[in-house]
């Protein structure tokens, strides 16, 4: 790979391929291929295929899907799994049919059973039960997974998956209704922090709401460490590096948890949110704890950089200057 080969970023505008066009274009790279949604339906197979025939991309990342937290996963199930489904298969597909020379597949760490051991192996796929809330997402994401193993077991395609733990970061969604847990907390506090200012009587300062109790666990990965290591596996990782230690996928994370209560303190400290934090538990938990084993990308050379308070420091000076 050099950087005047052909890469397609699938997904360019989100919150994942704005940091992949970040560090590719930092690293020098000069011939990104980029389709908006409105350009290129990633659901019209014909589309896609008429695409990877004319542009010829050499090297393909998937960051393209329909994601949401637990509210937008559970409401919207079909759409998930559908959605999913085509984006991915037709991309895949077509990567194989026009001869790409890699592709990595980006999945996600709902793809492990509800109640894994924890930290999460990346063999305990289909070891057990999902989790339900997002069971749809989980199960395109998988058949995207082993689309990757089984196009590299019958044609030889050097393309493989891996499964980022928790993101956050600029561009990130900070719909109250469809965004992940950090983001969705960013957004909370702010909010308060503003209508709390304007109070005159700030003996009734408005309260956080959080869901659920506080003490599920989880890991978060800043979005351009991600990319970062998506850079070395693209320049580094072949599909048979993965395949030959008997996985179907690599982990990519930071190691380490983090409560959702101390989640949200670390976030009403770095914006200076003066009120109350409320834990409402009649709403779901989701999963207890879900942090991943990265034993595996560590041992290949990479590991993550920026720690989750200065993620969230940048991530809260890109929601003040966008949002």
């Amino acid at each position: 790979m050099n950087k005047s080969s052909k890469l397609y970023i699938a997904g360019h505008t989100g919150m994942v391929g704005s940091a992949l066009m970040r560090k590719f274009t930092a690293e020098g790279f000069t011939n990104i291929i980029t389709k908006t949604r409105e350009e290129l339906d990633l659901r019209n197979q014909q589309a896609v295929t008429h695409f990877f025939q004319t542009e010829k991309p050499e090297y393909v990342i998937i960051a393209a899907a329909k994601v949401g937290g637990i509210l937008a996963n559970n409401t919207y199930r079909a759409e998930f799994l559908y959605d999913n489904l085509m984006i991915q298969s037709n991309i895949i597909h077509a990567s194989a049919s026009s001869g790409v020379e890699k592709l990595i597949f980006l999945g996600s760490s709902c793809i492990y059973p509800r109640d894994c051991p924890q930290p999460i192996k990346e063999e305990y796929l289909l070891t057990g039960p999902l989790e339900q809330t997002n069971e749809p997402y989980a199960i395109a994401k998988i058949a995207g997974i082993k689309l990757c193993e089984n196009y590299y077991k019958q044609y030889g395609c050097n393309f493989y998956s891996v499964m980022p733990t928790n993101l956050y970061g600029p561009n990130d969604n900070f719909d109250l209704e469809t965004s992940h847990v950090l983001p969705a907390l960013i957004r909370k506090f702010h909010e308060a922090k503003v209508n709390n200012a304007e109070l005159v009587d700030k003996s009734t300062l408005s309260p956080v709401e959080v869901w659920g109790t506080g003490t599920p666990r989880r890991e978060f990965l800043y979005v351009d460490d991600l990319a970062d290591a998506l850079f070395f596996l693209l320049s580094e990782v072949e599909a048979r590096d993965i395949y030959e230690q008997r996985i179907t996928h690599l982990n990519i994370g930071t190691g380490e948890d983090i409560t959702i209560k101390e989640l949200a303190e670390m976030i009403k400290e770095i914006i200076g949110f003066k009120g109350e934090i409320i834990y409402d538990s009649t709403k779901p938990d989701g999963t207890s704890r879900k942090l991943l084993d990265v034993s595996r990308i560590n041992g290949l050379g990479w590991r993550s950089k920026i720690d989750l308070e200065e993620g969230i420091k940048k991530t809260y000076e890109w929601f003040l200057k966008y949002q």
